[in-house]
This record gives C-alpha cells, sequence and structure tokens, in this order.
C-alpha cells in the first residue's frame, strides 16, 4: 500500500502547514482509485478537507477515513467529520 501510503503521508504534511479550522466533507458520490498492485477499487463515497476558509485544500482528497485517522495518529472519531 505504498502509494496510499505516501498519499495519506502528504496529506498529513499539508494539514500540519495548516491553521486551526479544517475539517473533512464526507461526499456521497461514488468514486475510484488504484492500489498498489495496480487494482481498481470502487468507493460509495469519498473525502475532501477543506480549510478554515471553506475552500478545498489542493491533494486533501481521500476515500479512507481509518488510513487517515492512523497516519495522523488519531481516532476517527477525534476528526472534523461533517456528512
Amino acid at each position: 500500500m505504498r502509494m496510499a501510503f505516501n498519499h495519506y503521508a502528504k496529506i498529513k504534511r499539508i494539514l500540519e502547514q495548516q491553521p486551526e479550522g479544517w475539517y473533512i466533507q464526507r461526499i456521497n458520490q461514488p468514486t475510484r482509485a488504484k492500489n498498489f498492485r495496480g487494482e481498481t477499487i470502487e468507493f460509495a463515497h469519498f473525502y475532501r478537507i477543506y480549510d478554515h476558509t471553506n475552500q478545498p485544500i489542493k491533494y486533501c482528497k481521500f476515500q479512507q477515513i481509518e488510513l487517515l485517522a492512523s497516519t495522523l495518529q488519531l481516532p476517527v472519531e477525534a476528526l472534523p467529520i461533517i456528512d
């Protein structure tokens, strides 16, 4: 899962530079992503992170909230998620 790890690590680095007030929006639209084996996996929804001015943060679109939480070393419940 190297690609996924790198993507989530990149999100972590981006968030470390953001001022307080960023949040995660769950977007209930199907999406696809390739895993480390090159296989396409479909998801029923995806997440996008917005900054404190409600603008989407570049490169902060992802599918697996558990992986982001793990990368940030936080429980999923601690993440500022808006449905």
